[in-house]
């Protein structure tokens, strides 16, 4: 074809609703088949995808049948973290508002950089922030910038940490870089997650050039062996451990931070939600006194894929760290989303996360929270009366599991992860390894769980290891 008659083609698809009745035709089967199937893909499934093309045609390729080949080939291959029965990696359900408000803003593909290019996704990032920023019970004009996950949104938080503490030393980071600037100082947990070391690679900042402070048994921070901090320090602290769900004790350790003139980060990625909910807020006090905070609403809010966001107490100085300038910029009266990230263009993920927050309420949020929350007390009472080990408290969503011997417990779930019942991830626990289960999909009923602990007792039995000793 020549490149006139592609381009007509291709008009000519853009008004044509018989694509979008397709996709939806096909999301409708995936949805209604959720139930009936395997956590994770098998390998008759995961053979299928061999047939997606391989090299890319001289030619296009008719729209009908590149969505035919997806749903065909693609959806058997996927992993059913929309369903109840997957808790691997902390990876949250999807809302039915949100995926809905999804497929919108996926067709009205606005760019959320600046209000002047999507008033829309530039006003419902504003409403989500007040939004999010009263439900969580942070200080008020703390702002957020809308990033792809945790991992983003940490960065973006230490970022301004650093930047600000070095502007307070007479240093401007954004303009003369780090070389010859005063040194910052890094404490963390022991137990810090690993996207906290990436960001402090990314940040100039170290890996290795950090203070870890020991944690306790249940892996929250041990306050008692807190080291000196000063103006030149970021601290950071942990709200949901990754393999416990344990939260840092607040309290007992911001308030210090606070007058020694340190910038405080709370690492909250699915644990920040806990002050949505009456029942769980008490885990997150004193969390409010620190400087910044990140978290996704991937998680625990059950948003679309992706939703991070940084929150940061002093709006000017995230402003400061994300500054960009351009001759060409069109700066609003308004909120311009760009100014609170590193990215520029980038979807209006404000969208769907509006929609999920409109579709909760405060109520809903709570219940969502608390959902999680006891369907993972729930496994965890389950597989201790079957005479698996809880390691640990099971206090929010995380419970961590094992069974008579490593060998037990290694072989245990590889069984389950092969059985396609569920799926969780294993871990290591004091030297140990541990079984992870993530409760995360409001999806999750007391069903999924019943079917999950069957799954493991027969695991276990197939694997030849007995109960807990």
């Amino acid at each position: 074809m020549d490149a006139g008659s592609i381009l007509q083609a291709l008009r000519r698809q853009a008004h044509d609703p018989a694509l979008l009745d397709q996709a939806r035709q096909y999301a409708r089967e995936y949805a209604a088949g959720l139930q009936a199937m395997r956590a994770v893909p098998d390998a008759s499934a995961l053979r299928e995808l061999v047939s997606m093309p391989r090299d890319l045609p001289a030619d296009p390729t008719d729209p009908a049948r590149v969505l035919e080949l997806l749903h065909r080939a693609g959806s058997p291959a996927t992993a059913a973290t929309t369903g109840g029965r997957y808790f691997g990696f902390v990876n949250g359900g999807c809302l039915p508002a949100g995926m809905a408000a999804r497929w919108l803003a996926d067709t009205w593909d606005q760019n959320a950089a600046m209000q002047v290019m999507s008033p829309v996704a530039a006003a419902l990032e504003d409403a989500c922030e007040r939004w999010i920023v009263d439900l969580l019970g942070l200080p008020a004009g703390t702002a957020a910038g809308f990033v792809g996950g945790t991992s983003v949104a940490t960065l973006c938080g230490l970022a301004a940490g650093r930047d600000e503490l070095l502007r307070r030393s007479g240093w401007d980071a954004g303009m003369r870089g780090l070389f010859g600037a005063p040194e910052i100082r890094v404490v963390l947990g022991e137990q810090a997650h690993a996207s906290v070391s990436k960001a402090l690679g990314l940040l100039g900042l170290g890996r290795d050039r950090v203070q870890r402070v020991p944690a306790d048994a249940q892996g929250r921070m041990d306050p008692r062996r807190l080291p000196r901090l000063d103006g030149r320090t970021l601290l950071v602290l942990q709200a949901g451990n990754v393999n416990t769900g344990a939260f840092d004790p607040f309290e007992q350790i911001i308030p210090a931070a606070r007058e020694a003139g340190a910038w405080t980060h709370v690492d909250g990625a699915f644990g920040l939600w806990a002050a949505a909910s009456p029942r769980y807020r008490p885990l997150m006090a004193g969390a409010a006194l620190a400087d910044s905070w990140s978290a996704d609403a991937h998680k625990t809010l059950n948003a679309p894929y992706d939703n991070g966001i940084v929150f940061v107490k002093s709006r000017e100085a995230l402003a400061a760290a994300m500054r960009s300038s351009g001759a060409y910029f069109v700066f609003g009266k308004e909120r311009d989303p760009m100014l609170y990230t590193p990215d520029m263009s980038r979807r209006a993920r404000g969208v769907d996360l509006w929609a999920v927050l409109l579709s909760l309420g405060k109520s809903g949020a709570a219940a969502l929270v608390d959902g999680l929350c006891e369907m993972a007390a729930l496994f965890g009472r389950r597989l201790a009366s079957e005479g698996f080990t809880v390691l640990t408290d099971v206090v929010f969503n995380q419970v961590l599991v094992s069974c008579a011997g490593p060998e037990a417990t290694r072989a245990t779930l590889a069984g389950v992860q092969a059985s396609g019942e569920c799926w969780c991830g294993g871990t290591s626990w004091n030297g140990e390894p541990a079984i992870r289960i993530s409760v995360c999909s409001f999806a999750t009923e007391d069903s999924d769980v019943e079917r999950s602990v069957r799954a493991f007792v027969s695991a276990r039995a197939a694997a030849g290891a007995g109960g807990a000793v």
